[in-house]
C-alpha cells in the first residue's frame, strides 16, 4: 500500500439527489390531493382515486426516506471512502459498514444496472459485515444485496467526488497489491 487515500463525499451530488427526491415527494402530495383529476385517465387502473392516492403515498414515503438518508450525509465530515493498508473504509452511502478488511475480500467485480455502475466486494464471511449494520433496515438491505449479487457489500461513486472508472481502477490495483503482500507473508 502506497499511502492512505481519502476520497471526499460530493456535497453537490448529494444536494441534487435530495432535490430530486423532494420533487417526487411534492408530486406524491399533489397526486394524493388531486386523485379525482384522473377519472378520465386512459388506463382503467389509474382511474381509481384510491390507486392514485396509494401511488402518492408510496412516492412520499419512498422518496422522503431517501431524502432523509441523504440529508444525513450533508453534515457528515468524514471522507466518503478511505483506502489504506487495513482495507477500504466505506462511508459513501446509507448501507456503508465502515472498514472492509483486505483479508476478508476474495474478489471485486463490476456490475452495471441501468446507468449505475458499482463494485461488488465479495467477502469470505458476509455475516460479519451484515452484523455491523447499525439498524434492522440496513441489515435487511444488505441481505437483499446478498440474495441478488452474492455479497452484501457494494461501492459506487454516486456520492463521491470521484469518477467511477478511476475508482474501479484504484480499488482493483490496491486489492491486487494487498493480495500479493498477503501471499508473500504465507
Amino acid at each position: 500500500m502506497r499511502e492512505r487515500i481519502e476520497i471526499p463525499l460530493s456535497k453537490k451530488k448529494i444536494y441534487l439527489k435530495i432535490l430530486g427526491c423532494l420533487l417526487f415527494v411534492v408530486a406524491g402530495i399533489w397526486l394524493f390531493f388531486n386523485a379525482s383529476l384522473y377519472l378520465d385517465f386512459p388506463l382503467k387502473l389509474f382511474r381509481n382515486p384510491m390507486v392514485i392516492k396509494g401511488v402518492g403515498i408510496l412516492s412520499i414515503l419512498f422518496f422522503g426516506t431517501i431524502a432523509i438518508l441523504h440529508s444525513k450525509k450533508i453534515f457528515d465530515k468524514n471522507a466518503g471512502l478511505i483506502i489504506d493498508s487495513s482495507g477500504i473504509t466505506d462511508n459513501s452511502s446509507a448501507t456503508s459498514v465502515g472498514l472492509i478488511e483486505w483479508n476478508d475480500i476474495f474478489d471485486i467485480k463490476t456490475k452495471k444496472i441501468m446507468s449505475t455502475k458499482f463494485l461488488l466486494i465479495n467477502i469470505k464471511n458476509p455475516e460479519k459485515y451484515i452484523g455491523k449494520a447499525k439498524s434492522a433496515t440496513k441489515a435487511k438491505l444488505m441481505r437483499s444485496n446478498m440474495k441478488m449479487y452474492g455479497t452484501p457489500l457494494s461501492i459506487t461513486s454516486n456520492n463521491l467526488k470521484y469518477d467511477f472508472e478511476k475508482l474501479e481502477q484504484l480499488i482493483q490495483t490496491e486489492f491486487k497489491q494487498n493480495k500479493k503482500v498477503r501471499e508473500q507473508r504465507v
